[in-house]
């Protein structure tokens, strides 16, 4: 079984603390983020109009304008984000991913979920930490999946926009996202 040399392995660990430190030591404040979250869904209804469709109907919204993500071999992701319904804000969460696997590379990007059904609002607010893959289903809107979509067609529990992407990351990978309530 092939090994990777030790000086691989503690650069990629070193590189993923460094990111994820630099991120939360640059924390927004509530009203940065407010502000940020709103500019980003806006960016999305302008690229994506099937979105804002979505808006109009979703029972809420979890939107993260920035997460940055970094990796080689391992890797890792944090980003900030705020659970809107209607227009206000209801709560902050964060979200905080890693990964394993044939990868490189340093990205930022932002990502906004659509909670279609009080069931996925609930499952948030009551669960301690919701891995995205484990409770309501969530279905990831790309230009694929957007073609046979619309409001009316709408059948699952949450679908996930992803936006904003700037860097480049290359590679395989196994991934894991944990979305967390936290306090501000």
């Amino acid at each position: 079984m092939y090994q990777l040399p030790r000086t691989i392995v503690l650069f990629a660990i070193s590189t993923i603390v460094a990111v994820i430190a630099i991120n939360l030591a640059n924390a927004a404040t509530s009203e940065d983020l407010d502000k940020d979250s709103r500019q980003a869904l806006q960016t999305l209804y302008k690229t994506h109009p099937l979105a804002e469709e979505f808006s109009r109907t979703a029972k809420a919204v979890l939107v993260f304008p920035n997460i940055v993500k970094a990796g080689l071999v391992f890797g890792g992701s944090y980003g900030e984000g705020e659970l809107i319904q209607g227009t206000t804000v209801v709560d902050y969460y964060n979200t905080v991913g890693g990964s394993w696997g044939l990868q490189a590379g340093a990205q930022s990007y932002g990502y906004a979920i659509f909670l279609m059904t009080d069931k996925a609002v609930a499952y948030l607010k009551k669960s301690k930490g919701w891995e995205i893959g484990v409770g309501p289903t969530v279905v990831v809107v790309d230009a694929g999946v957007a073609k046979n979509l619309s409001t009316s067609s709408l059948k699952d529990d949450a679908y996930a926009f992803i936006f904003n992407q700037q860097g480049l990351m290359a590679g395989i990978s196994i991934e894991g996202t944990k979305v967390t309530k936290i306090e501000r």
